[in-house]
């Protein structure tokens, strides 16, 4: 029997659509109930969805008025504010490709990404890095947008482009991913498959505004059905978000697998009556972690695999929950598989998990790299890069990269990217950049080099500080006399970790 999963196709995507139309299609019917609330100790702030739906219209009206056109890309530079995903869908409902990012991004790196869309402008808060363009729209400007008329959706083909982001390309050049109107028709499969999420749930992310996993799975899927978002005020300690969750009802928790590490570091134990479950995605969660968790809180932990690419589509759930260390399954309507260098191998085999080019939530491609999305396809199947196996029940072990990409608390990160930048320091000849464990269950960047003599750490971390975001930066560099190479002169960069090993061990 092939590594195979084909149940059907998911319903098609009506048409005319549009993303931000179909995210607040509950407004109308419960203008008064809580769409989010942005939970602080001092007092919380309460969004309506009768609210957000007129911000969100008002906000699209009054971006076409500062002269952007349906299809025009615009820049998002702004912080971890609400104002971050009122933008996003502001723009959406006038048929504005909005281009989310993070706001630990440099100037340099936000300038390559100016250099490689054209954006028709940018969406700036001051105390965000972004270069100066001639059409900047500040916070001021975007909140007093927020009581215009509401804009009438832009609808149109499903299969447009309705926003783009970003991800480490294996190339070492971050790739801009274009996704389709039809990306949140596809996250209905989630919603089953992964949360199971009710309109009575009160769902609590974690993460940032202006982090996807956030925007996704935090904000448009809750509203899609009615649900209620809660978003911890920005600065909110870790330590302190049981009480949030406690005190605010939340019923399903989600995060990245580092913020229940921290979790369950500062509490043995969690008293969280309301809340039903927890949802882990952004790296592989752990079993020890999962266990950890269920013995502190008394609930379970759902995991969900995917990529910017295709967001989620293999997970656990109330209904389906993982077997063992296992990532969870496909879930109902996907089409996914384990291809080997024929094809579909059989189950229980390794191979490269990939899904299948028909999915709605796969992207419309890399723009301006139109050779690296063929090169990402195998037939009819888009490949990953991620190994691993399918079992006879359908169940899919995780095995690892087949390259090189790290992963840095959710984000994944090429190790050429920070080579690159390593590479022109004038104190160093070589560098490397791979994953090391540096205790059970947890991972860092860690940076190799070779030159004269050991260049001063912190000068380093200064250095790449101004050149990279935070997550993108190493946490250790070591200095050895030569990299480790195969006989043909490769760089054998898993062999890093045993250097690691012994300098930790000196």
């Amino acid at each position: 029997m092939l590594s195979v999963f084909d149940q059907g196709p998911h319903r098609p995507c009506p048409t005319p659509f549009n993303l931000a139309a179909h995210v607040l299609g509950r407004s109308e019917a419960q203008p008064d109930a809580s769409a989010l609330e942005v939970l602080a100790t001092d007092g919380s702030e309460r969004w309506s969805y009768g609210k957000l739906a007129a911000a969100v219209r008002g906000t699209g009206t009054g971006l076409r008025q500062a002269g952007f056109a349906p299809g025009d890309i615009v820049l998002m530079r702004l912080g971890n504010t609400v104002e971050f995903p009122i933008a996003y869908l502001g723009a959406i409902a006038a048929g504005i490709v909005p281009v989310p990012t993070s706001s630990q991004l440099t100037e340099a790196e936000v300038a390559c990404m100016v250099s490689d869309l054209s954006p028709a402008g940018i969406l700036h808060d001051p105390d965000v890095a972004a270069p100066a363009h001639p059409r900047t729209i500040g916070v001021d400007a975007l909140n007093q947008m927020r009581d215009l008329p509401p804009i009438a959706f832009d609808m149109g083909d499903p299969e447009r482009l309705a926003y783009v982001v970003y991800t480490s390309g294996t190339s070492g050049v971050p790739r801009a991913v274009g996704h389709a109107h039809r990306a949140i028709w596809a996250r209905q499969m989630m919603v089953d498959g992964w949360y199971a999420l009710t309109p009575e749930d009160r769902l609590c992310h974690a993460g940032a505004f202006n982090w996807t996993y956030t925007l996704g799975t935090g904000l448009m899927d809750p509203w899609t059905i009615g649900a209620t978002a809660l978003i911890p005020k920005p600065g909110t300690d870790i330590a302190g978000l049981p009480d949030l969750l406690r005190d605010h009802y939340a019923t399903i928790f989600a995060a990245a697998p580092g913020v229940y590490r921290k979790l369950l570091q500062d509490h043995a134990t969690l008293n969280l009556p309301d809340l039903r479950h927890g949802l882990c995605a952004g790296e592989k969660l752990s079993v020890a972690l999962h266990e950890a968790w269920q013995a502190a809180s008394g609930t379970d932990l759902f995991e969900a695999y995917g990529m910017s690419e295709c967001s989620t589509f293999i997970s656990s759930s109330p209904t389906h929950p993982a077997v063992g260390a296992a990532l969870g399954q496909p879930q109902d309507g996907r089409r996914v598989a384990i291809i080997g260098p024929d094809g579909p191998v059989p189950r229980g085999e390794e191979g490269t998990i990939a899904v299948h080019r028909s999915d709605p939530g796969l992207m419309l491609g890399y723009l301006n790299a139109p050779e690296e999305i063929a090169a990402r396809f195998q037939g009819d199947w888009f490949l990953t890069g991620d190994q691993g196996a399918m079992h006879a029940d359908d169940q899919i072990t995780y095995m690892g990269r087949s390259d090189d990409m790290m992963n840095a608390g959710g984000y994944r990160v090429s190790p050429l990217e920070v080579e690159a930048v390593l590479n022109v320091h004038p104190q160093i000849t070589l560098s490397a950049v791979t994953e090391v464990e540096v205790k059970a269950d947890t991972r860092i960047i860690a940076a190799f080099y070779t030159g004269p003599q050991p260049v001063d750490e912190a000068d380093l971390k200064t250095y790449v500080h101004e050149k990279l975001a935070h997550y993108k930066s190493p946490r250790a560099y070591i200095h050895l006399p030569a990299l480790p190479t195969g006989a043909n002169g490769k760089l054998l960069r898993r062999a890093l970790r045993n250097h690691f090993k012994a300098k930790t061990h000196d």
